[in-house]
Formats: C-alpha cells, sequence, structure tokens
C-alpha cells in the first residue's frame, strides 16, 4: 500500500521536476532538520535504515552513522545526480526507509519533487545544506538566480553538513547520541587534517596556470577557497550543453594562459574537453588532458576514491602534478 502511495507521489510530482529545473532554486523551504525529525522505533535494536543519495553523502552518513545505521546510496560511481531519475527499485528503498539524506540546491534536480514529499509518507526527509548559512553560499551571475550546490568542495561548508547529519541521526536514534557526537567529531578533524593538506599542496602550482578547466562548473567552492581560478564548459548543471562558441573562448583563455592540462570528469562525457584540445591545438597551443577526477560522483566501492577524504586527496593530488610544471 505504500508503495502504491510513493507511486501516486511519484506521479504527482513527474510534472513539477520538469517545471522546477529550469526554475530559482535560490530560496527553498524551511525544513529545519534538527527539530522536525522525531525518534525512530528500532524494533529488536535494528540499525537505523537510511537512504542517502549522492556518494559524498553516503559516506559521511556511514561515518556519523556506524554501526547504528544501515545506509543505500542511490548514486553510485559515474552518476551524475543532475540528471537522475528514480527507478522502481529507488522506490522500494525509498519506502523502506526510516529516512533520506539528500544536498538540496537543485543537486538532485530529477528527483527533488519526490524527496521534498517523502514526509507525507513518514519518511524522515533531510537536506543536509540546510544549516549552512546562505551568505556563505556561491551564486555566480551565470547561475541565474541559483545557489552552487556542490558544497563538498569546501571543506568548511561539508564539516557543517556532518553536524546536520550527526543531530538528524540522533534526533532518530537519542540512544546512540555519544556513538554520533563522537564519530562526527573524528570524521571532522579528518576533515581538517585534509583542508590543510590540499591548501599546501594548491601553493604548488604557479599562479599563473593555478587554473581548473572541466567539463561543467563544478569546482567553484573548490577554486575560490584553494586560491585558483576554475573554468567549466557548462554551467552548474550538465542539463545545459556547450556551444561551438564556449569551445572556442574556451580554447583562446587556455592558450593565451599558456595552460598545460585540461581534466575530465567521472561523471561526465569528455566530448567537450576533448572539442577545446583539438581548438586549441588550432591555435597553436598543446594541452593535455591532466587526469580524471571527481565532482558529483565519488569512485568505486573499495578503492580510495571511493570515499569522500580519498576522493578529495585523488583531486589535489592529480591537478598538481599536471600543472605544476618543472
Amino acid at each position: 500500500m505504500r508503495t502504491l502511495r510513493i507511486l501516486a507521489v511519484l506521479a504527482a510530482v513527474a510534472v513539477s521536476v520538469v517545471v522546477t529545473a529550469c526554475e530559482d532554486t535560490s530560496v527553498q523551504t524551511d525544513t529545519d532538520a534538527k527539530h522536525r525529525v522525531a525518534p525512530v522505533s528500532r524494533e529488536g535494536g535494528r540499525p537505523l535504515r537510511v537512504v542517502a543519495t549522492t556518494g559524498q553523502i553516503t559516506d559521511a552518513v556511514r561515518h556519523v552513522g556506524g554501526d547504528r545505521v544501515e545506509v543505500h546510496g542511490l548514486m553510485g560511481p559515474g552518476v551524475d545526480p543532475h540528471l537522475y531519475r528514480a527507478s522502481e527499485r529507488d522506490i522500494t528503498r525509498l519506502e523502506a526507509a526510516d529516512a533520506v539524506f539528500w544536498n538540496g540546491l537543485h543537486l538532485e534536480a530529477g528527483i527533488s519533487g519526490v524527496l521534498e514529499r517523502l514526509a507525507e509518507l513518514g519518511v524522515h526527509s533531510i537536506r543536509v545544506t540546510d544549516d549552512i548559512d546562505r551568505q556563505l553560499l556561491l551564486a555566480p551571475p551565470e547561475f541565474n538566480g541559483a545557489y552552487d550546490p556542490h558544497v563538498w568542495f569546501d571543506l568548511d561548508l561539508w564539516s557543517i553538513t556532518v553536524g546536520t547529519i550527526r543531530d538528524a541521526l540522533i534526533a532518530m536514534d537519542p540512544e546512540g547520541t555519544a556513538s554520533y557526537r563522537a564519530n562526527a567529531d573524528a570524521f571532522i578533524s579528518q576533515v581538517r587534517d585534509l583542508d590543510s593538506y590540499v591548501k599546501s599542496r594548491a601553493m604548488e602550482i604557479d599562479e599563473r596556470v593555478r587554473v581548473l578547466v572541466t567539463a561543467h562548473d563544478a569546482f567553484n567552492y573548490f577554486a575560490n577557497r584553494y586560491g585558483m581560478e576554475v573554468r567549466g564548459l557548462q554551467g552548474i548543471s550538465t542539463e545545459s550543453e556547450a556551444s561551438t562558441a564556449d569551445v572556442q573562448q574556451l580554447a583562446q583563455f587556455i592558450s593565451e594562459r599558456g595552460i598545460p592540462a585540461v581534466f575530465i570528469e567521472s561523471s561526465v562525457p569528455d566530448q567537450a574537453v576533448q572539442a577545446v584540445i583539438e581548438a586549441a591545438a588550432a591555435r597553436g597551443h598543446t594541452v593535455i588532458i591532466g587526469g580524471e577526477i571527481f565532482s558529483d560522483a565519488m569512485g568505486a566501492q573499495g578503492t580510495a576514491e571511493g570515499t569522500y577524504l580519498g576522493m578529495i586527496r585523488h583531486n589535489i593530488d592529480t591537478i598538481v602534478e599536471a600543472l605544476a610544471q618543472p
């Protein structure tokens, strides 16, 4: 019966999802996760059943939840959250969940309508970005009034989301308060240590070529925090497409600055990046692919890049190796 209700919700929001994919998302409803989440019955001491959307959120929930939480991630390696649509298997997982954790800020555009309305079905729906002061978010003019959702690339902001996850788990499972607090503190400490490492490594790149060129604008927080420029062919969402003019303008910029490398993303096709390389070559400048970095999706499970900390470390090491030429 509950499955039918979820299907009804999916049908009800199908049209609204298409509409909201183009709307200004700078103003969102106030969910206040810490105060709206209620205790969940854990019969027989069973773990909390949690669904998370992106790999980054899944990893954070696993760190904070420990063995008191059973978490399933919807979006695996190589999956683009901007374009993701709910499957029948997703519906089954959502109906059985105690809570779903998601990014918000229009990242999960294709399923945001469903996630917003899960509370109607008795599932706690928690946007992990809700506790971030909106003044700390980036909203570049080219994003048409929307906030940049890629907050995991600012490690201070990601620490705030870890606190939101912690507080929501405590609200659902008060008996686990000490465990959730200790786990969150330990994870945030690791994040801060990594932040220092990334800052140090970024400074190894000469300022003239300290430019991160990728397929879409996923790295604005990263560049802002670590003193880099970022140039993406596409906008905030991969739903847009780069034009020939975009390719030519970027190739001209790369040639004039003498940038030695551009980067492909694990969750975005690389045809547009290849076009930029060819356009730069036509101008007499050789630029290579500096490697694959992770933006909206993490690496394969069981690899270092399949964790949040490992993904960030991989990215900065790959960027420095390609751009810090002797």
